[in-house]
């Protein structure tokens, strides 16, 4: 099977998480957000992978709460 290597936008991308740009681009601030794509150099445009926004849903795709919250807690640093 071929690598889906089709690049979406920030705007498009935005538009299918539903969410404004402005927010998608403090995601990529913070690091939480679906891996991107940086184009044309340090202020070239941003592109996502579909595949790679796939995979960051997938990953964020829960049964229940219950499972929710056992994936948080494998994620939550430990205290000593």
């Amino acid at each position: 099977m071929a690598a889906d290597l089709t690049l979406l936008s920030s705007a498009e991308v935005a538009a299918i998480l539903g969410f404004k740009a402005q927010s998608l681009r403090a995601m990529r601030l913070r690091g939480t957000g679906p891996r991107y794509i940086r184009l044309g150099g340090p202020l070239g445009r941003v592109a996502y992978r579909r595949a790679d926004l796939d995979a960051w849903l997938a990953a964020r795709t829960f049964t229940s709460t219950a499972a929710e919250a056992v994936a948080a807690s494998a994620t939550r640093p430990t205290t000593t």
